[in-house]
């Protein structure tokens, strides 16, 4: 990982020649924009499930077994409150559209956080492959819809007491009556409603009416827990089309297969200077 400005002149070169570009982003996108789940956030905001239970940042939290719904949501409304609802400085994926609002472009991402919508990306643009802190599902699931939860998790955060909702405010499917959960993929429940299917047909029909174009994918942040969605197709497409290269932003795994070598552009370093440079 030698040479910035060489690496930052052949990735600028490659962008003003493309027709459409393509953005895969993961976890390090939201952290490198300060989204973090452990650390001063979390003492700050979830210090008495801390003590309580002994677990140190919000993800892992967020699989504990509580043994009651009120805690439960409790803690889930702290959760969403802080990483969909919260204002946040947004600053750096208003970078990433204003580099490249200017071209066709599409977005696919694992994360949940709502951020790119947020910042002003087209929705008709965007594909939120494993859900959205901001949709409730029925837990069973007795159907194939999500809802809107903005409300129902301010008036939790609000009226919370003593690490516990009121049970009135726990969600209840208004099909079956059962509980709600998260709209996020963790096993087979999850919902992929008619929005999930309508982006996914959105993001393919882009990928396939792109495919004979010069197309630049740009990854930002994708890890190896669940590298089928963005990772491994991007290495497929670089390899198998003439004409689409990659840029991969990643700290820790910026790495390429040797075929795809001479067709990538890698870069480990921080990702707001990365746009800064590229702008």
């Amino acid at each position: 990982m030698t040479d910035f400005q060489k690496r930052i002149d052949k990735a600028k070169k490659l962008i003003e020649k493309a027709d459409c570009v393509i953005i895969g982003a993961g976890a390090g996108l939201s952290t490198a924009a300060g989204f973090e789940y452990s650390g001063q956030i979390f003492d700050k905001y979830f210090s008495d499930f801390k003590e309580k239970y002994g677990f140190n940042d919000m993800y892992s939290g967020g699989f504990y077994p509580f043994k009651t719904q009120e805690e439960k949501w409790a803690y889930w409304s702290r959760y969403v409150y802080l990483n969909r609802y919260k204002n946040k400085d947004n600053k750096l994926y208003k970078k990433l559209l204003d580099f490249v609002q200017s071209k066709d472009y599409f977005v696919i991402t694992t994360n949940v956080d709502h951020q790119f919508q947020l910042a002003g990306f087209d929705k008709n643009r965007l594909f939120y492959m494993q859900g959205d802190y901001g949709l409730f599902q029925c837990s069973l699931p007795c159907h194939n819809k999500t809802y809107d939860n903005e409300k129902q998790i301010l008036n939790m955060v609000e009226k919370q007491k003593d690490m516990k909702i009121p049970a009135s405010l726990i969600p209840k499917c208004p099909v079956c009556g059962r509980d709600m959960e998260m709209n996020l993929r963790s096993d087979e429940r999850f919902v992929q409603d008619e929005g999930w299917y309508q982006h996914a047909r959105l993001y393919n029909d882009f990928i396939e009416k792109s495919n004979d174009k010069f197309r630049v994918l740009i990854e930002i942040g994708v890890g190896y827990n669940t590298p089928g969605i963005i990772k491994f197709p991007f290495e497929q497409m670089t390899f198998y089309n003439e004409k689409t290269y990659l840029i991969r932003i990643n700290k820790e795994y910026a790495t390429c297969p040797r075929e795809i070598r001479d067709k990538t552009i890698l870069f480990n370093e921080d990702v707001e200077m990365i746009l800064n440079n590229l702008k």
